[in-house]
């Protein structure tokens, strides 16, 4: 465990190690002309006290050695920043493109919230640590070090008094080490939560307004904020505990020295310089004694949000084949005996699938709510892969597995049963699937969705701005903007999953008739539980129950009387024939 978190934040140091370097190096040198500086004062005083003649160049020196430490420290401060904000750039840039990279099952194993705090609250207490604690261990170090020698120097007896207390300060440390690291764990976690259920209310503020369950949710989220609460007030009681515990060691240290100090002047042991020296000295050991005790209670936080930063680090990303083959993707798409779970304690969603897209035909697919309908288009794209001896999918006879998923992705546009839009403008939207997306080409996917009438009805056009997950549209029209996003990329597959639910039966065939028109001999894929959608496809697919019942033409299926006749006998079309314009 030690040497992953040592690996992990190694890795994340890369390009602010040398910011931090001259960090440490100039907090040493600020730190010697600090513990220079009470001994420059006590040699003055003892010359003044004596009338010497040197008393002026005494003070000149003091005012030197104390100038010298402010711009050692001012330097120090300067590149700890620097390389504090250069470790949370590099943090942040890392957990976001590996994030991007994982596999499409891990988000649905994570909740947002919780993978959020990981990438804000987490990484503040790293960097936290590394730039206000860890880079302050040598500084600390080299000032007990100097400090201890030239309390040696001063009186050895009374630097023993004040060793004395050291290793105490050290054991309560560690005594507290273990307990504080595991209570900021469970409210690291439950701040998670609780990032979980804001995120959730406002994405889903319409659901929870439509349902009128604002006063459930809002005692959903207080009751979590409490838990969150205690177990940072539980937090909170041992970290005073822990200072306040200091701060009676630390007010011991003083007083012992002092008394023993003023007894020893006295008896003409120590002279008043190095008295008021010796007592400038002990005040800066106890600041960083008890420095380095934080150090060691707050490692145990650190070391909490470094495993927590880890685990998503850590996460599998998808992979491909060593070998990768890149084929032509316009061909046909073979289905051959694929069965899945998404779990493995999980019922089949596919049970042993097996049928042909041809290449530059449409195809549609029909079937009920958990048949599989969605399931195969992820394994198409690979959202999902098959697992071994669970069939094969091929395009062109190669496997998909052997070839690149940004690859593939390129070459396959796929619409979502839900959409999701950015907030952003529509033009952004529509151009986002696409590099350097002019306004043409976004003007044109805009018609072959049936998008631009409504365009020009937007005050500021393809200019307006959308709101959060397409929040300020509606349903249609966001269906017809991911359309328009999936359209201007131009693949040689395209697949729409119950993407068209939300239109009317008009807008519904124009597209498909502008899709016909437009897309040249691009593979379509309709999936959708309306028959007038499928019903001009080349061939028609149904599925029950993860399985392939029937496959052929709307006329074809017709005459079988299955499943599908009666479902368009259900929808009022069993006589109809095709209509909405003809298919490839």
């Amino acid at each position: 465990m030690r040497n992953k978190r040592r690996d992990l934040i190694v890795y994340f140091l890369k390009g602010s190690v040398r910011f931090f370097a001259l960090s440490i190096g100039f907090a040493m040198l600020a730190s010697f002309f600090d513990l220079l500086s009470p001994r420059v004062v006590g040699w003055a005083v003892d010359s003044f006290l004596a009338g010497d003649d040197r008393a002026v160049r005494s003070a000149l020196t003091v005012a030197a050695v104390a100038g010298a430490g402010a711009i050692f420290r001012y330097l120090y401060r300067l590149f700890n920043s620097m390389g504090a904000e250069k470790l949370v750039e590099r943090m942040r840039n890392r957990l976001f493109e590996h994030i991007e990279r994982l596999k499409f099952s891990w988000y649905s194993e994570n909740q947002t919230g919780d993978i959020i705090q990981r990438c804000t609250s987490d990484v503040e207490t790293v960097k936290s640590f590394l730039s206000d604690q860890l880079t302050s261990v040598f500084r600390i170090v080299i000032m007990i070090l100097i400090a201890m020698g030239f309390m040696i120097s001063i009186n050895w007896k009374l630097a023993i008094v004040a060793a004395v207390f050291i290793p105490a300060i050290f054991l309560y440390s560690l005594f507290f080490h273990g307990r504080i690291g595991s209570t900021f764990q469970e409210a690291d976690e439950e701040e998670g939560t609780l990032s979980t259920i804001t995120q959730e209310n406002l994405t889903g503020v319409r659901v929870v307004r439509a349902f009128g369950r604002e006063r459930y949710e809002r005692r959903r989220f207080e009751h979590q904020n409490d838990i969150y609460t205690a177990a940072y007030l539980k937090l909170s009681i041992l970290i005073s505990a822990f200072w306040s515990m200091g701060d009676f060691f630390a007010g011991a240290q003083v007083m012992a020295v002092v008394a023993v100090g003023a007894y020893l002047a006295v008896k003409g042991q120590i002279t008043a310089g190095d008295y008021i020296a010796f007592i400038s000295y002990n005040s800066m050991l106890s600041w960083p004694v008890r420095s380095l005790g934080r150090v060691i209670s707050d490692m145990s936080k650190a070391g909490v949000s470094v495993d927590r930063i880890g685990y998503i680090m850590n996460s599998k990303e998808e992979e491909d084949p060593d070998r990768a083959i890149r084929p032509a993707m316009d061909r046909d798409i073979a289905f051959s005996h694929v069965s899945f779970r998404y779990g493995p304690d999980m019922p089949k969603i596919l049970d042993d699938v097996s049928f042909t897209i041809p290449a530059g035909k449409t195809v549609g697919i029909l079937g009920g709510t958990g048949s599989g309908k969605s399931t195969l288009m992820y394994l198409l794209d690979r959202l999902y892969d098959i697992g071994e001896g669970s069939g094969s999918i091929t395009i062109g006879g190669v496997d998909i597995r052997d070839i690149p998923r940004d690859y593939l992705r390129d070459h396959i546009g796929m619409v979502l049963q839900e959409p999701f839009l950015f907030s952003r403008s529509l033009s952004e939207n529509i151009g986002i699937a696409a590099d350097d997306a002019g306004q043409p080409a976004i003007e044109r996917a805009a018609g072959i969705a049936s998008l631009s009438e409504t365009v020009r009805h937007f005050r500021h056009g393809y200019d307006t701005m959308v709101g959060e997950r397409g929040m300020t549209l509606s349903g249609g029209q966001k269906q017809r903007t991911a359309i328009a996003q999936m359209v201007i990329r131009d693949t040689p597959i395209m697949i729409f999953d119950d993407s068209l639910s939300a239109v009317d039966a008009e807008t519904d065939a124009r597209i498909r008739v502008e899709l016909n028109r437009c897309m040249g001999n691009a593979t379509i894929v309709l999936i959708s539980h309306r028959i007038t959608t499928l019903m001009a496809a080349d061939e028609i697919v149904v599925l029950n129950h993860g399985r392939v019942t029937e496959t052929g033409t709307h006329e074809e299926l017709l005459k079988k009387q299955g499943l599908y006749a009666r479902i368009c006998g259900i929808q009022g079309i069993a006589a109809e024939t095709k209509k909405g314009g003809d298919s490839k």
